[in-house]
């Protein structure tokens, strides 16, 4: 029988950029597997504006730290022979490799161009706010120099962008909307500001042909040249929509149905988020932003949230083979664009709600395992989170029954399966300040079991009862996993 996969997001905003990340991986493939990681989503690893940006100021697709552009060879994670050995030993260990594939814009290009545009209001892109086009000097000719043409000799001009974000002829920046033949935001986004195809840098324009055709070439090659098995798809609410799913299923074509794809889809309503899946016929994943908010929030109101409804409008509970579920990632780290970072208290409770049920694949924020970086670290909770690794790997199994009858005390229970000796679990959460039990019922097969709390939160033994059930404490504010240890206690 098939072991539950977890994902880990192996960055956080703030890594150093010494150019060792994809070293670092390779090192530590073989014990991400032991603690129970499945597959890793990985940074961008494409060429940014400089050796120390994250990847998401994309400059050259095919540069994955081969070639000597923006000041390095390497990118901030290091060089494309070291990406390559670190998948290689993932692959080795038996986890999975996913890679950001940031497409929604392009930066730091090597040459000025003159054209026109239109300005457009910053909070409705909709709105033009110069009277009549307008040349500008902006930087979008992309000729990459240090490549000379190897895998592609694509040279990117103004005519395959939308919209920029800054006019050099005039040093000031603007939300400056590209004229031309066909030139329009695309109507396939998200509508807020209007319209949202533009989010930074110079736009990619997907309703350009020759676009759509260099980009799907790419997805190919770099799916080929690094064998990864699945893409993490970056801000695909600014993105043409009917794009990402000629996108995925032309690359799905190529690699197999197994490929997989989570989607960066920023959007809190479950609505919005049920349109993209359906887009893409179920082939995209997405990350579950709702649920996400549900943690946060509880993680902030404590006693006062109840946490009954701690899944309600969450992807998970309506679209459960489509939901990559998180605690928090880069961008929800302190002082980043999405901040919302949970409360240390509940952070191990929003962890057992996504690592320890039956449904969502579930990613753990290396800022969270190992630490955040930066002016103002944050301590990882590696210590916390992994005794829920090693229940999710070796006990939460089999069937599901829930007990989300109290705002501040819920448990489920997982009846384990005969494949997985001594699986099955009890999970208990409360936000209170007195604390908590939960009478739950595990089998009468359990009878006369002796249950501990893996977490080691309740240091007490639980007897099953003839009948199958149990009462089980969870402490003020935290959570406990009751399950039958490796040996026999009394």
């Amino acid at each position: 029988m098939e072991r539950n996969r977890t994902m880990m997001q192996f960055f956080e905003w703030h890594l150093q950029p010494d150019h060792k990340h994809w070293i670092r991986l390779e090192e530590r493939a073989k014990e991400l597997k032991e603690a129970g990681i499945g597959a890793v989503w990985i940074p961008p690893v494409t060429k940014g504006v400089s050796s120390e940006d994250n990847g998401y100021g994309v400059y050259d697709f095919y540069d994955l730290g081969e070639f000597d552009q923006k000041g390095a060879i390497p990118t901030k994670y290091g060089t494309k022979e070291e990406l390559e050995n670190a998948i290689r030993a993932c692959h080795d260990a038996g986890v999975f490799v996913y890679i950001d594939v940031v497409m929604n814009h392009k930066a730091g290009a090597d040459e000025k161009e003159v054209f026109k545009v239109v300005e457009v209001d910053q909070e409705n892109r909709e709105k033009v706010i110069s009277k009549e086009p307008f040349d500008i000097e902006g930087w979008t000719k992309f000729t990459f120099p240090g490549r000379k043409g190897k895998y592609s000799d694509f040279i990117w001009t103004f005519e395959h962008f939308n919209g920029t974000d800054y006019d050099a002829k005039k040093d000031r920046n603007g939300v400056f909307r590209i004229e031309g033949e066909n030139k329009k935001w695309s109507e396939n986004v998200d509508d807020e500001f209007g319209n949202y195809d533009f989010l930074m840098f110079a736009n990619i324009d997907y309703n350009h042909p020759k676009i759509r055709e260099e980009m799907i070439r790419w997805g190919k090659w770099i799916a080929e040249t690094l064998d990864c098995d699945g893409f993490r798809l970056d801000a695909i609410k600014h993105i043409d929509h009917e794009f990402i799913d000629q996108f995925t299923k032309e690359i799905q074509s190529e690699r197999g149905d197994d490929f997989f794809y989570v989607g960066e889809f920023w959007v809190p309503e479950l609505d919005d988020c049920a349109k993209m899946i359906e887009i893409t016929d179920g082939r995209i994943h997405l990350f579950d932003v709702p649920l996400k908010y549900n943690l946060f929030n509880a993680s902030q109101e404590g006693a006062k949230y109840d946490l009954t409804k701690i899944f309600e409008g969450s992807i998970v509970e309506n679209y459960p083979l489509n939901a990559v579920t998180f605690v928090d990632n880069h961008d929800t780290q302190p002082g980043e664009s999405l901040e919302s970072f949970l409360a240390d208290w509940f952070k191990q409770s929003a962890y057992a709600l996504i690592l320890l049920r039956k449904d969502g694949y579930p990613c753990v924020f290396y800022g969270d395992y190992y630490g955040i970086g930066g002016e103002k670290p944050v301590d990882g909770k590696k210590e916390a989170i992994d005794p829920l690794l090693y229940s999710r790997l070796h006990k939460a199994y089999g069937e599901q029954e829930d007990y989300f009858d109290h705002p501040n005390t819920i448990g489920w229970v997982r009846r384990g399966v005969k494949e997985i000796e001594r699986s099955g679990c009890a999970v208990v959460i409360n936000n209170s300040e007195e604390g908590g039990s939960k009478k739950m019922y595990v089998g009468e097969d359990r009878a006369g079991e002796n249950w501990v709390d893996f977490l080691k939160s309740c240091k007490e033994t639980i007897e099953i009862g003839e009948d199958g059930w149990a009462v089980f404490p969870v402490n003020a504010g935290s959570v406990s996993v009751w399950g039958l240890p490796d040996q026999d206690v009394e």
